[in-house]
């Protein structure tokens, strides 16, 4: 009985290791198949036939369970293709593309600032306009309260007195315009209704075959138009009260803003450069400086040149015996303000009135002699007076003043040139100061390069940003 139990004990060890060896060359093969590694218990061998070895001497008549296996995940066809790699999005685009689309975006953002900018000075154009003349003014001023701070006087009252001067001086010249006008008003009127009857008689001998009735058809025309536009001139003529009242708040609002920027100037940029952020302070700080030099430069030449333009133009114009000789000279000074455009309204001014009241002749010496002088200030005294630091191409004149005249009327016109100017300035400087420092090995200011764009630009053997 003993004999029949150790041969059935020896029959199931035996029968146990030819099914763990059945299970272990099943994983081998189901492991090659599925490309993976062998198991970690060795080629051939798993833990549980170890333990079946070592336990073989004591084993007793009981079954072990099968070992757990993980799941068999069947193997991809050795034949089938690979998946295509899709490469990076930004990559496919082409570079003047991509270029394109970076400045787009940056355009349309810039547009839509200035446009903003534009919508908030209209609603501020008063006060706009008030400050801008007040810093030209005292960029016109500013020289004299230097000078009387070094014979000594304080800094309030050199300010009070070279303010209280100034804007006596500017006071003085509004009202000799307004008083030479109002006292020539009469003799002016009696002149042009006589050039307008010498007009008439010349068109009639003229070859252009123009008849007495055409005329008088022209002149029934501009008398109906005038009847029929009362309320519309009317209208008009209450707005120029409003004007008058705005001109007039200005005024004071610049002569406030002249008064504190002369006195206080150095601690109101100090204030504003803290506003700048400090990776751009220090350019700032230093294009700061250079733009007042700029427009202090600018506004000093143009008045020397307008004073020429003024004296010059005046003698010419009183040597012809033209009326109003002298309010003349003083509008020309003022128009001087609007370069090119400016020169242009005031010479014109000065041939009509010749031409009303003394005839062809006349009207064409006053022509040129404004051409002459004109010319000679355009290529002898702005060149020589102004620099080559304010000098701006007369394209772009003509533009900024035609902008700043739709945007702010004649305050605008006359703000436009002086303001591209010193932006001219503040770019070139800032740009020079870029590459100083770019060169000095502080790196370039700002961000470096990224998104699209900079997929070309990485340093080789660096991995290159993807947007």
């Amino acid at each position: 009985m003993a004999k029949r139990e150790g041969w059935l004990g020896r029959l199931g060890n035996k029968l146990n290791r030819m099914e763990e060896r059945l299970n272990e060359r099943r994983a081998e093969v189901e492991a090659e198949t599925s490309g993976d590694l062998p198991h970690p218990a060795g080629p051939g061998r798993a833990p549980e036939a170890g333990a079946a070895e070592a336990g073989a001497a004591t084993a007793v008549a009981t079954v072990p369970a099968p070992p757990a296996y993980p799941p068999v995940v069947p193997a991809p066809h050795l034949g089938a293709p690979a998946a295509p790699v899709r490469p990076d999005p930004a990559s496919v685009v082409p570079w003047g593309m991509r270029v394109a689309a970076e400045a787009s975006w940056r355009l349309l953002l810039l547009a839509g600032m200035l446009w903003v900018l534009m919508k908030v000075i209209s609603e501020v154009r008063l006060v706009v306009l008030a400050f801008a003349a007040a810093m030209l003014v005292t960029a016109m001023l500013q020289p004299f309260v230097v000078r009387l701070r070094r014979l000594g006087l304080p800094r309030g009252l050199a300010t009070a007195v070279t303010a209280i001067l100034g804007f006596v001086v500017i006071g003085l010249v509004g009202w000799f315009v307004v008083w030479q006008v109002m006292e020539n008003l009469d003799d002016l009127s009696d002149r042009v209704r006589d050039g307008i009857n010498e007009l008439k008689l010349w068109a009639l001998d003229s070859p252009f075959h123009v008849t007495e009735k055409q005329i008088n058809d022209i002149a029934k025309n501009l008398s109906e138009t005038i009847g029929t536009n009362t309320e519309q001139i009317t209208s008009a003529g209450l707005q120029g009260v409003t004007v008058l009242v705005e001109v007039l708040t200005g005024i004071l609002l610049a002569m406030f803003s002249t008064l504190f920027l002369l006195y206080d100037g150095k601690r109101i940029w100090n204030w504003a450069l803290g506003l700048v952020p400090s990776a751009a302070r220090a350019g700032v700080a230093g294009a700061g400086p250079r733009a007042w030099r700029t427009l202090t430069a600018y506004v000093r030449g143009t008045v020397i040149v307008a004073l020429i333009d003024a004296i010059f133009i005046g003698l010419g114009i009183y040597f012809l015996d033209v009326p109003m000789a002298v309010p003349l000279a003083v509008f020309i000074f003022l128009f001087a303000f609007i370069p090119l455009v400016g020169a242009v309204v005031s010479g014109a001014l000065a041939v009509v009135v010749a031409l009303v009241t003394q005839g062809v002749f006349t009207a064409l010496m006053v022509l040129l002699v404004v051409l002459a002088v004109q010319q000679i200030e355009g290529h002898v005294l702005q060149p020589f007076i102004l620099g080559r630091a304010v000098r701006v191409h007369p394209l772009a004149v003509v533009l900024s003043v035609a902008a700043g005249g739709m945007i702010a009327g004649i305050g605008g016109a006359v703000v436009a040139v002086p303001l591209v100017a010193v932006t001219n300035t503040v770019v070139g400087y800032l740009k020079a100061y870029s590459r100083e420092q770019h060169h000095l090995g502080s790196g370039m200011i700002g961000p470096g390069p990224h998104g699209s764009t900079a997929l070309s630009v990485a340093p080789e053997g660096e991995d290159r940003p993807t947007s």
